[in-house]
């Protein structure tokens, strides 16, 4: 499935998420068209146009993608809740397979500066999930945050306050380009994308840890906890699951509850649901790429 470099708007996107949400909760029901259109507000004509933009196929077609997973997912024998649900194809590498992305922490000194000396340039862009903000330095992407409609100042503000001294400077035009080497497609010979991030010692551990599980589909927090090294530690392990500086890349939205619930999400249930299938929309075949993690320095 060809990825595209155009995403839609924010308010187009929530009609997506809605429609999704609604495909998932009565795909037993077999809806027509016309009804999952009105679950996003939309005509069954517009409504088909937008959904086949962002998912590459039509809603009905999506509905008997669901069908298919669940049919597979009741095959299963003797698995747990989240084997089960990892069986229907919730998740899969998506478009993070053929992304390599190295993760470095700021030094003591950035930290302790509090991003003095540091210049970040931020912006706002339309994703296939929505609008977000991103920031970056010469060193990598420090923050992606999405954000909620007329909430822009309300971003700033809590990127203002984890790099209070930085100097700052908008960009957008910045901003998107970065979202098309996120999400579009990525050219061949493409450097790694670098993410230098702000946390303690425990939160890289885990963040290292959900870039190396999380990039090959779904996972839970007490595999997390295990591969983090602190098999007892999963409520402390979604702590720093929860505090993610940057979305989507760093996969908090992976981890999933022991029991295949979706769990909770910083940006929002039908954001997660939204990247869920969208990953498994465009799951490939081919094994992922193996994804390399930077060492990262000890805040």
């Amino acid at each position: 499935m060809d990825s595209s470099d155009s995403f839609v708007n924010s308010r187009d996107f929530a009609r997506v998420a809605r429609a999704i949400r609604y495909i998932e909760e009565n795909f037993r029901a077999q809806p027509r068209l016309a009804t999952i259109a009105a679950a996003a507000r939309l005509s069954e004509f517009h409504f088909n146009r937008l959904f086949r933009r962002w998912a590459g196929l039509t809603p009905r077609q999506y509905l008997a993608f669901v069908t298919a997973r669940a049919a597979h997912g009741a095959l299963a024998h003797g698995s747990s809740v989240l084997d089960a649900a990892f069986a229907l194809g919730l998740s899969g590498p998506g478009r993070l397979h053929d992304l390599l992305v190295t993760l470095d922490a700021v030094t003591p000194g950035e930290l302790k500066a509090r991003g003095g000396g540091l210049e970040l340039t931020y912006g706002f862009s339309d994703t296939p999930f929505g609008r977000a903000l991103l920031a970056a330095s010469a060193r990598g992407l420090s923050h992606l945050a999405f954000v909620q409609p007329d909430s822009e100042s309300e971003a700033l503000a809590v990127l203002a306050a984890r790099w209070p001294q930085a100097l700052r400077a908008r960009d957008d035009d910045c901003a998107a380009a970065q979202a098309r080497r996120i999400w579009g497609a990525t050219p061949a010979g493409a450097v790694p994308l670098r993410l230098a991030v702000q946390g303690t010692n425990f939160q890289l551990k885990v963040w290292q840890a959900l870039l190396q599980l999380g990039s090959h589909g779904p996972t839970s927090y007490a595999q997390l906890a295990r591969a983090a090294g602190v098999p007892h530690g999963a409520r402390a392990v979604g702590n720093a699951v929860g505090a993610n500086p940057v979305a989507w890349l760093i996969p908090c939205h992976a981890v999933l509850r022991a029991d295949g619930d979706l769990g909770g999400y910083r940006w929002g249930a039908d954001r997660k649901r939204a990247m869920l299938a969208w990953s498994a929309l465009r799951a490939d075949p081919a094994p992922p790429a193996p994804t390399r993690v930077g060492a990262a320095q000890s805040t």
